[in-house]
């Protein structure tokens, strides 16, 4: 793949295409990266792959489960937004995606650990390596992960993994407010029993999971429900606790929502919020820490209003909306004068995905 030099014409950065319908729509030619795909080197005892950014999330599981293996930052299906497609390790990246163990295990930014690009200047270059110690210096990945393809075309993506977990189990509670439930939340995460998720989803209750070995899981498992001084309402074990987080990952309670915004918030302030933007539907993930919540009609304002110092991104809206309306959450001066210098370093003429996240 090649970028002409400066100035030249604008690019929207395109592979899988799962999440092409967030940010505002780009006006400009698509250059395609889903033939840049395969994985380039794999070395399980070191517990780091590296692929080409079009490689799909289905091959890399398949590889990764035959070593008992996996991505630890367990990126969510594209339910919301083109489920028909198959996400690519670009794309994830890209988007800095993470699932319901996010709370505990990071995104993945915290993830990737080198890559290979081209910048808005036509230039290859490359950042951090292939070994989970990199050499000291600026953690580019860091800066490339969340970006949106704004910054550069990767060519070539290495990520740390972790041991796929021998055993796996939830546990459902009641809950008689969203309160109570991100209290509930508060209480398991914050125990010595190694919770690796927490969720409220209304009609199923509060949602707890452990994960490992399966001795240790079903010791933890009695010990957090004496810790919490509470009975479960219910226990889903194996292939149903995997496929239960899949879709809250996924958050396919939502699915059938016109308007759809994943807020990032303090967990304490999740009930207050909740009530201000006032939902059609919604669910907690990250132990109260993210909201996604659905709507019928577009109230952009009233939803950041109810914020006060979260972070609102519009994952569903029409394209005339997210023209109209900051998809992303709008940075104060300061982040905004940072982020305009990382732009002007790597992509000065503003020829990749210009005006996506503006």
């Amino acid at each position: 793949m090649q970028l002409l030099g400066a100035p030249g014409p604008a690019f929207e950065l395109l592979a899988g295409g799962t999440k092409r319908g967030i940010g505002r729509p780009v006006g400009a030619s698509v250059l395609d990266l889903s033939g840049i795909a395969g994985i380039v080197d794999y070395q399980p005892g070191e517990l780091v792959l590296t692929a080409r950014p079009g490689t799909t999330l289905v091959e890399i599981e398949a590889v990764l489960a035959a070593q008992r293996q996996r991505l630890g930052f367990e990126p969510p299906a594209p339910t919301l937004l083109n489920p028909s497609r198959r996400q690519t390790l670009g794309g994830v990246v890209m988007a800095n995606s993470s699932g319901s163990r996010r709370v505990t295990a990071g995104s993945a930014r915290d993830h990737f650990i080198g890559f290979r690009a081209v910048n808005g200047r036509g230039e290859a270059f490359v950042g951090g390596g292939r070994v989970v110690k990199n050499v000291t210096g600026f953690d580019l990945p860091k800066v490339l992960a969340g970006s949106w393809g704004t910054l550069a075309a990767l060519t070539e993506i290495t990520v740390r993994l972790v041991p796929a977990a021998e055993s796996e189990s939830t546990l459902l509670f009641a809950a008689a407010s969203v309160a109570a439930a991100v209290s509930l939340c508060a209480q398991a995460l914050g125990s010595r029993f190694e919770v690796s998720c927490a969720a409220f989803v209304p009609g199923r209750g509060v949602a707890v999971r452990l994960e490992g070995l399966v001795s240790s899981v079903q010791s933890r498992l009695t010990g957090l429900l004496t810790a919490l001084d509470r009975t479960a309402q219910a226990l889903l074990e194996g292939k149903d606790s995997h496929r239960f987080w899949q879709r809250v990952g996924a958050a396919e309670l939502l699915a059938d929502c016109p308007v759809i915004w994943r807020l990032s918030v303090a967990p304490r302030q999740a009930a207050r919020i909740l009530d201000d933007i006032e939902p059609d539907t919604f669910q907690l993930d990250w132990g109260g820490g993210l909201i996604w919540a659905g709507a019928r009609e577009l109230d952009a304002q009233r939803v950041r209003a109810a914020l006060r110092g979260g972070h609102a991104t519009l994952i569903r809206a029409s394209a005339a909306e997210r023209c109209a309306h900051a998809v992303f959450e709008p940075q104060a001066p300061a982040i905004a004068a940072i982020a305009a210098r990382f732009k002007a370093a790597f992509d000065p003429h503003n020829r990749l995905n210009p005006g996506r996240m503006s």
